[in-house]
């Protein structure tokens, strides 16, 4: 929608309802006055809330309106939060409650401070306590200066390798919801990722996430069905710290403007480059000349033939957006290791992708097609991740000489389509030894009269997976790893008898049943299955009617989500002590 179709929209929506409207982090009044017109004043009991940081937006409002100005923590409430956020319920220990007392007077009332030197605190000896006391005893100017200070402090107690992923983030734009899988594939591909023995650099990166959450400098902002962090994002404080302190280590600039002052001289280059504006063409040509720059962060053009062929190829990473045909020009960037397109209407991706011998992530946007890859994708060793933003489309593998092409033997996440040959598949998974996340759709469906048990798909000897989604595979059996974690089945057209081939997986701890993924009125549950099972979703099963379980079932079962399964009759009472059941 255009603004002027979306303000009719609202107004209609608003109109004769009573509403309350939250307009949070406002810096002047222009958004108000923009919106103020569409807003319906029926006088039923609608209400407004705006927050601010500053004092001045608030006298800009109608007389009437009242204001609430938030005060200071007292010390007692100070030395309350902190003591939750160290210690939860148990409380401070009596060795440790002088200095933490001092800690928290010490913060100046200021709930974001406090819960940043909680961060610090959690991480630092006991004996290093002092030393922190010491620093935060700073005169108090501004409270986001104050703030700044102790950001400042979280950042020093940072491990090294900690502090490269927390300055990436200035990478985003303020308040953004950064999806984690992509940024953790972004920490990778810069180098940020120490190898631990044992682990997978994605684990590792994750590991790390973690330790910047419980520092309290990142934010969990939207969760996984099956638990956990799917998107996560900073404080504004903590954003606009970052930008400051990547500009100031020459680590990161961001270009916001057309008039953007930034000249790349010396040897004093940022080793990346963030275009927020998307068409500084002026900026880029003067940055062909200088070798520094390594990394290209979240820069969109329409049209940038005339200068990506000239484009240094010490380039490491690009997230380009170049519409309905392929860049060839890309190919040139040989030290490309992470290249995310947005692309329309792309069925095949060049051969010239084998230039680039070091890349490890290859994300597809956007494109409503599968997309057919080149017999050259075998001789890239270095992918990790090869992967589509849309569930509906995958990457469709070249089949010929496979039995003598070389695997890609550190793939682990895979957006895969093939055709209705069972063999292909298991030609390419042959192929493919180190795959941990597998989402796979069959491109041409079986004839609906194919019986069930023409041919089982084998996935068991992939030690290594744990997540898997299958889609339109109607007329297979399957046999399933002891070690899978996620199982999303769609379109699959199975008789409920064959889901205790699944009940029986020892790890499974999330199930997604969508659209005719089962079809049949009675699902019977068998002794003892699902015996790890945490998550279990219900969508779009359509002739489902009758589930019969057993207490022994689901013993472990947390959520449960039952969506348009509309001939249901009821969910079995012995899961009524499940945490969340959501039916809609």
């Amino acid at each position: 929608m255009d603004e002027h179709d979306l303000a009719v929209k609202l107004k209609q929506v608003l109109l004769r309802n009573r509403y309350l409207l939250v307009l949070d982090d406002l810096w002047d009044t222009k958004a108000w006055n923009l919106l103020e017109r569409l807003l319906p004043d029926d006088a039923n009991g609608s209400r407004i809330v705006i927050t601010s940081r500053l004092q001045n937006v608030s006298l800009q409002f109608k007389p009437d309106s009242k204001v609430h100005h938030l005060r200071h923590l007292t010390n007692e409430e100070s030395w309350n939060l902190l003591q939750k956020k160290l210690f939860g319920q148990e409380g401070c220990p009596p060795r440790l409650s002088g200095i933490a007392s001092q800690i928290a007077k010490s913060c100046g009332g200021l709930p974001l401070t406090i819960v940043l030197v909680a961060g610090i605190l959690v991480n630092s000896a006991e004996d290093s306590w002092e030393e922190v006391a010491k620093s935060l005893t700073s005169s108090i100017v501004l409270d986001d200066e104050h703030c700044m200070k102790t950001l400042e402090l979280s950042y020093s107690y940072l491990p090294d390798d900690l502090k490269s992923c927390l300055l990436y983030f200035g990478a985003f734009q303020e308040d953004e919801n950064v999806h984690i899988r992509r940024l953790l594939w972004l920490w990778i591909s810069e180098g940020f990722i120490r190898k631990i023995e044992g682990k997978s650099l994605e684990d590792v990166a994750d590991n790390y996430l973690t330790d910047l959450v419980d520092r309290s400098l990142v934010m969990a902002s939207k969760q996984r069905t099956s638990g956990g962090a799917k998107a996560c994002r900073l404080h504004d404080l903590v954003h606009e710290f970052c930008v400051k302190k990547a500009k100031e280590e020459n680590f990161l600039h961001i270009l916001r403007s057309l008039n953007d002052g930034f000249v790349l001289t010396g040897q004093s280059n940022p080793l990346r480059v963030c275009d927020q504006n998307a068409r500084n063409l002026m900026i880029w040509e003067l940055m062909l000349e200088f070798p520094n720059v390594r990394s290209l962060l979240l820069f969109r053009e329409d049209d940038l033939g005339f200068w990506l062929p000239k484009l240094l190829r010490v380039l490491d990473l690009g997230e380009l957006v170049f519409g309905a045909y392929f860049p060839m020009e890309v190919f040139l960037l040989a030290h490309l290791r992470y290249l995310a397109l947005f692309l329309y209407f792309i069925d095949s991706i060049p051969a010239a992708i084998a230039n680039l011998s070091r890349l490890q992530t290859f994300l597809l946007r956007g494109n409503v097609i599968d997309c057919l890859l080149p017999k050259t994708i075998w001789s890239i060793k270095t992918l990790r991740h090869l992967w589509t933003t849309d569930s509906n489309i995958g990457f469709i593998f070249p089949i010929e000489n496979l039995e003598v092409s070389p695997g890609l033997d550190h793939l682990d996440t895979l957006s895969l389509a093939i055709d209705s040959s069972s063999q292909n598949l298991q030609k390419i998974l042959a192929k493919l030894p180190s795959i941990h996340r597998l989402r796979c759709k069959m491109r041409k469906s079986r004839e609906e009269s194919t019986r069930i048990g023409d041919g089982i798909l084998v996935f068991d000897y992939l030690s290594q997976l744990e997540s898997l989604a299958l889609r339109s595979f109607r007329g297979y059996g399957f046999k399933f790893p002891l070690n899978l974690k996620k199982l999303t089945l769609y379109r699959n057209d199975q008789p409920w008898s064959e889901i205790s081939t699944i009940g029986n997986l020892p790890s499974l701890e999330v199930l997604k049943l969508l659209e005719r993924s089962f079809s049949g009125e009675e699902w019977e549950m068998k002794e003892g299955e699902f015996p790890n099972l945490r998550v279990l979703k219900l969508s779009m099963l359509w002739d489902f009617r009758s589930w019969i379980a057993s207490p022994d079932n689901f013993p472990r079962l947390e959520k449960l989500v039952v969506h348009s399964c509309l001939k249901l009759e009821e969910v079995p009472s012995c899961l009524g002590d499940v945490r969340s059941i959501y039916r809609c």
